[in-house]
């Protein structure tokens, strides 16, 4: 008997001694996928392939990050994907706002926001407005001229309902008393390609989207809704420089399905914060035209449900997407 308790005691003294063992001690076992809920091609698609190889070196151990494109509805079909995922750590997905926000304000969806955990947020991207280098307006005033002598006649390209080019897109329509003709598409690259085969007039895209693609396309950008110029773009000037006082700019961050463990929910948004912290990183954002603005969970969730609240204010007095 005596020795059976001295074993017994042993074996306690030793289960105390080692290492509790935890979720995060295996994490990850297996490749992490993160969901870009637009084509290939555009600002967001362009940022997380970008960032994914900071993300696998700072979660160590092998990791690998695939980045998989669930375009449709706005951005609707991959932000659904990434609530209805298993909260396991596998599986991740940029989230745009307002695209996020809006969409569960303007129409019955396949998600609510509070189904997300947003973990951290990297990128806050301008509206911006742009055209051929060909066309015939070189202002906004020359926009709103020729849209309000030929109403409907002005086609303008967006990444769908709801999205924040959309937005972007009624925001001028309403405070310059015109009348556009949507045309939406499932990515900011698709948008783009459609204003150089000239199927539209007007792009509505983010002025990083903008200056990405206009390193290889003959586009100009007619203005920037931001407060003031943005250091990718010092020669653009902004809506309000030209008598349109609109500012509206995207948030592009990284969020899971809501539900994660808290020992794996801690050690992504660590990796996520290092990564996007890497100097080598912030060097390939500019050179993408990011503009960077890194916001930590609590901060993040809250400029979040800022977004919801003001768009929520702003339906209720005024539906624009009606």
């Amino acid at each position: 008997m005596k020795v059976w308790k001295a074993v017994a005691l042993v074996s306690v003294v030793a289960a105390q001694l080692l290492p509790a063992w935890d979720a995060e001690a295996g994490y990850p076992e297996r490749p992490v996928t993160i969901i870009v809920a637009f084509d290939a091609g555009g600002g967001t698609d362009l940022l997380m392939r970008a960032f994914a190889p900071f993300l696998e070196k700072q979660l160590g151990s092998g990791a690998r990050i695939h980045v998989t494109n669930k375009p449709g509805a706005s951005g609707e079909i991959g932000f659904a994907a990434l609530a209805d995922s298993a909260p396991d750590g596998y599986t991740l997905g940029a989230i745009n706002s307002p695209t996020v926000n809006a969409i569960p304000i303007e129409r019955q969806a396949r998600y609510s926001l509070d189904r997300l955990d947003p973990l951290y947020n990297l990128v806050d991207d301008p509206s911006a407005l742009a055209v051929r280098q060909d066309s015939r307006f070189r202002t906004l005033a020359d926009l709103a001229a020729f849209a309000r002598a030929n109403p409907g006649k002005v086609t303008v390209g967006t990444t769908g309902i709801g999205s924040d080019d959309h937005l972007a897109m009624l925001a001028f329509q309403r405070r310059a008393g015109l009348a556009l003709d949507h045309m939406p598409f499932q990515g900011s690259a698709v948008a783009e390609a459609a204003l150089i085969s000239q199927r539209i007039m007007v792009s509505a895209v983010n002025i990083g989207e903008a200056m990405q693609f206009k390193r290889k396309d003959p586009i100009t950008v007619l203005g920037v809704m931001s407060g003031d110029r943005v250091i990718q773009a010092p020669d653009v000037a902004t809506f309000q420089e030209q008598g349109y006082d609109i500012r509206m700019s995207s948030l592009r961050g990284i969020a899971a399905p809501k539900g994660l463990a808290p020992d794996i929910r801690a050690k992504l948004v660590d990796a996520i914060a290092k990564a996007a912290h890497d100097p080598a990183f912030q060097a390939k954002a500019r050179d993408l035209f990011q503009p960077l603005r890194l916001l930590p969970p609590e901060r993040y969730a809250t400029a979040l449900t800022e977004a919801t609240e003001d768009l929520r204010r702003l339906w209720s007095t005024d539906p624009w997407l009606e």
